[in-house]
């Protein structure tokens, strides 16, 4: 292995921008060692999919270092291989959403979020695997095959970012882009020892889509340091008037050092939110991590928001819309969707507008009861994932701690229990089971506060360093 090449695939992304910004070391420098990585570990980990051949990847990274060379003014990412997500349209890459359906789609245009980051200078290498439409938290389809765990290749890398979080975590790529509806950017950061936000609902933009006004879906960062997901932020995050729920906001103030006195910080610390089932490997892990809060100053009580109706808000928004975005498949391509997206969308044909309108006044009035709960409360520290990760032979994990799991989603529930806050709720490494397996711990901010979000989960991956810690032979 090359001693260089290894150093730049695990050098932050704000360092790596920076050196090539200062001409320290080149695009092509930097796009080489990245491949040299994927050709060695992609194979056993099938995160990045749709990849252009390194050929085309050499000529973008020698394109990007004539502009450099030119005295252009170039982005903050200027230089950056980045792989999207399969959930994004990127001209010039298929846009499969991880399903043989749309295998031969090339889109006309790029979403908001490509279109940001292509901005600020990245260069597309290929897109990051899905599960099919997304849908659920384990990363696998007819298409591309399944993703695999980097920290252990027999476990699921989650989802529905897994391919991302195993990118990032085997260094295929310096930082990733993600998207969350029920824990898609989360899950895959606990899974993989790496760090993501789940942003306020309405930092960053979500166009297009059809239904603009509705749910709880976000784009978000991923990185393998707070640091650098606050780097990301800082191109991705501010209004656009494609996405009606966006808001004004100062994207640059990510950028700031996410120093922070923590004495005197009021956290509510409930790692089952009040009664779910964790594995018992994942309860002792957090069990510990509770002391760091008290370390840095915190004021650490227990204590636990009421998320009463959240089920049924997460799961009738969700199977509603799923029904009217994927439910003309059903009719012409029922053989080739996975049967717990059929039951997902089907769920969502059986609703009235009444089971809507219900949800969505549910909805409003759990808004209102966090929000009176994190007067008192700064943060709420709770488990990522309910589990750690399991087999990647298993669909999704039927039971956890002995409790029965209803359907394919409900193993997310400490994930998608907080989506329907719409509240900034960081991922960060917390430790390892005895057996290896990465478990992160869940930061979660009050609404908007997604820079103070962003430094507790600093000065927690500060006093743990556990996110340092590579799989073996990256």
């Amino acid at each position: 292995m090359d001693v260089m090449a290894d150093a730049l695939c695990f050098t932050s992304a704000r360092a790596l921008a920076a050196m090539i910004a200062a001409r320290q070391v080149s695009a092509r420098e930097v796009m080489s060692a990245f491949l040299g990585q994927v050709r060695r570990l992609n194979p056993s980990l099938n995160a990045i999919v749709a990849k252009l051949d390194d050929d085309s990847c050499l000529a973008l990274a020698e394109a990007a270092d004539r502009l450099l060379a030119s005295g252009a003014a170039v982005g903050p990412l200027h230089g950056l291989p980045i792989a999207f997500k399969d959930l994004e349209a990127v001209v010039g890459y298929p846009f499969t959403k991880g399903s043989p359906i749309f295998k031969n789609v090339m889109p006309a245009e790029d979403t908001v979020i490509v279109e940001r980051l292509r901005g600020a200078g990245v260069i597309p290498i290929g897109k990051t695997n899905v599960p099919e439409f997304g849908m659920g938290s384990h990363t696998y389809n007819k298409l591309y095959g399944t993703t695999y765990n980097p920290y252990d290749r027999t476990r699921s890398a989650g989802g529905s970012s897994g391919g991302a979080g195993a990118a990032l975590a085997a260094g295929l790529l310096p930082l990733a882009d993600g998207s969350d509806l029920g824990g898609s950017l989360r899950n895959p950061a606990n899974f993989n020892n790496i760090v993501a936000l789940r942003p306020s609902v309405g930092l960053v933009p979500v166009a297009p889509t059809s239904l603009p006004m509705v749910g709880v879906s976000v784009k978000g960062p991923m990185a393998r340091s707070v640091s650098d997901v606050a780097f990301m932020l800082s191109v991705m995050a501010g209004e656009d008037g494609r996405d009606p729920q966006t808001y004004p906001s100062t994207p640059a103030s990510f950028l700031a050092p996410l120093d922070r006195d923590c004495r005197g910080v009021k956290v509510a610390w409930s790692p089952d939110l009040g009664g779910l089932p964790l594995d018992p490997r994942v309860r002792a892990l957090l069990d510990q991590q509770r002391q760091v809060f008290v370390d840095l100053g915190c004021r650490v009580e227990d204590a636990t928001p009421d998320l009463s109706d959240a089920d049924e808000i997460f799961l009738t928004l969700r199977s509603w819309a799923n029904w009217h975005t994927h439910g003309p498949l059903l009719a012409a391509y029922r053989d080739q969707i996975k049967p717990e997206a059929i039951w997902d969308i089907e769920a969502g044909a059986k609703l009235s507008g009444a089971d809507v309108a219900r949800a969505i006044m549910k909805h409003g009035a759990l808004l209102e009861r966090m929000r009176v709960f994190q007067a008192k409360y700064e943060f709420l520290v709770c488990a990522v994932n309910q589990v750690p990760p399991f087999a990647a032979s298993l669909d999704w994990p039927k039971a956890i701690d002995g409790v029965a799991m209803e359907n394919y989603v409900a193993w997310m529930k400490s994930a998608y229990w907080i989506s329907t806050t719409c509240r900034p709720a960081i991922s960060v490494p917390a430790g390892f089971t005895a057996e290896g397996l990465p478990v992160g711990i869940q930061i979660v901010g009050r609404y908007r506060d997604d820079l103070g979000v962003l430094r507790m989960g600093y000065a927690f991956e500060q006093a743990t360093g556990a996110g340092q810690r590579r799989p073996e032979g990256a």
